[in-house]
């Protein structure tokens, strides 16, 4: 670990004498530190682990196989150093600790070394116009309307090339995107037959803009090989396939080349301000060329208002709604497929894994500052559900608070998840209290809290409940180890911390 760090400062160093070299090249550095604990009763509903893959082959770690810690300390600092020019272009490099203390790069004495690099990009504009491109590893979204607190079908850092241009002056631009998520075998593949083992898409949106109304009408289209590595290396899998694709025969793909489309548009409406609505309506299909079981097809729909014209306090309401999985397996999914990257950061979920959220609620996993193990990660796709909160809630200065309530609800039948189980066991495609059936629901409170101590220094406290119906023994007891639906039990956390900002 010390001969990384002196490797990172003695490269700082470097780039810095080669930056007063340059004259007119500016270096600013922003960048956030998080250090808090997290106290987590009951996650998963039982207190171990969910399923998730073991290898490239689909073998599977089953559920209830592995017990949780109560209690962690994470710390995470992220470093973005941007090198610019001038105005037109510059360079960003950004890189991530992250880590519970006591383990790996947070061990004492002989830690081992995870500074990883999350953003690396070049950005500029095409000179004489207002057109700006961005190319390398850089944070992407598909669009979602801004209540939301990011994209449920993709949001993450990516490598690809984003060019955004406007073509009418402050009322309609075009966003061209293409983005490769995965390129398993890089240069040589082990085999000497011509497999395609890369996964890669292409976005076309148009943010249109008027007074008082705001939409995003977008398209993207995707397409992956057989032979890239879906389950644990990029960790995709959960979210595209279907349960067909490993439990119905003929097992596995049929093509070389696997076709998704999206299609979608966002709404905002600030016509009647302080009085706003939001709205997305997205539509997804994986598996366009594939056997009908492979198909995975489905919609996914939210809206939400909120009232902005009180001091204290922000009143916000939300609602959604997604198909579900009908009665049978042999047919495809009826989920809408996003990118769920679940075993990809290690089969275990711990928070930060997805974007969507609304009102900070402890049941979805996205927008907690307070990151890992910060949520139940209640998958909102193959669901329908409401919520309520109270935002911004500050009668003393400095101190703000929010409260929300939401209440999920499965779409999902309980036939075709028992069939999965049945042919698969234990599975990550299908995963008790993660996706709901229509006889199961769940419903949590959560209470946020932070003072800033500083301007840049906040002290933050994150709490939340969540209380289940009782889960389908004939569903979730089929294939787990401990009968799964037979040991449920509410989940509670208390997270508190220090974020600082600079």
């Amino acid at each position: 670990m010390k001969r990384l760090l002196l490797s990172i400062i003695a490269a700082a160093l470097m780039m810095t004498a080669a930056v007063r070299a340059q004259a007119a090249t500016e270096v600013r550095m922003t960048g956030d530190a998080l250090i808090y604990g997290n106290f987590f009763a009951n996650r998963n509903f039982t207190g171990w682990n969910n399923a998730y893959w073991a290898n490239e082959s689909a073998a599977i770690q089953k559920a209830g196989t592995k017990t949780a810690d109560n209690f962690e300390i994470w710390e995470r600092f992220r470093l973005r150093t941007d090198f610019i020019a001038n105005e037109a272009v510059k360079f960003r490099l950004g890189i991530l600790v992250e880590d519970t203390w006591g383990h790996g790069t947070l061990t004492a004495a002989n830690p081992s070394s995870a500074v990883e690099v999350y953003e690396a990009y070049l950005q500029f504009k095409w000179p004489g116009t207002d057109v700006q491109i961005t190319a390398g590893l850089q944070p992407a979204a598909m669009p979602q309307s801004s209540f939301f607190a990011g994209s449920i079908v993709f949001d993450e850092e990516v490598s690809g090339l984003i060019i955004t241009s406007p073509l009418i002056q402050d009322h309609l631009s075009m966003v061209l995107g293409y983005v490769r998520t995965i390129a398993s075998d890089r240069t040589y593949a082990d085999t000497t037959t011509a497999t395609y083992s890369n996964e890669e898409a292409w976005l076309l949106a148009l943010p249109v803009t008027v007074e008082g109304f705001k939409a995003t009408p977008w398209v993207a289209y995707g397409q992956g090989g057989h032979t890239g590595h879906y389950f644990t290396e990029g960790g995709w899998a959960e979210g595209l396939i279907s349960g067909g694709i490993l439990s119905v025969p003929p097992y596995g793909w049929k093509n070389n080349f696997i076709t998704a489309m999206w299609a979608g548009t966002t709404l905002e409406v600030t016509a009647l301000d302080p009085i706003k609505f939001y709205a997305d309506v997205i539509w997804g299909r994986h598996g366009m060329n594939e056997y009908k079981k492979n198909v995975r097809d489905g919609w996914f729909i939210d809206a939400a208002a909120e009232y902005t014209g009180l001091d204290f306090m922000t009143p916000q309401a939300f609602g959604f709604w997604s198909t579900g999985e009908d009665k049978s397996t042999t047919n495809g999914s009826e989920r809408m497929p996003f990118f769920f990257p679940g075993s990809g950061r290690g089969g275990l979920h711990n928070g930060g894994t997805q974007s969507w959220n609304a009102g900070n609620s402890f049941l979805f996993d996205g927008g907690q500052e307070l990151v890992k193990g910060s949520n139940m990660g209640i998958s909102p796709v193959g669901a329908w559900g409401f919520g309520a909160s109270l935002n911004n809630i500050g009668f003393i200065e400095k101190l703000t608070h929010r409260l929300t309530f939401a209440y999920v609800h499965g779409n999902n039948s309980p036939r075709a998840i028992r069939y999965a189980n049945f042919a698969m066991g234990s599975n990550p495609i299908f995963v008790m209290g993660r996706d709901l059936t229509i006889n199961e629901w769940v419903m949590g409170v959560n209470l946020d809290t932070k003072y800033m101590i500083y301007d840049n220094l906040a002290f933050i406290v994150e709490t939340g409940w969540a209380h289940p119906s009782q889960f389908q023994k004939s569903v979730w007891n089929i294939g787990a180890p401990h009968r799964l639906a037979n040991n449920t039990q509410d989940a509670w956390k208390v997270a508190f911390g220090l974020k600082y900002t600079f």
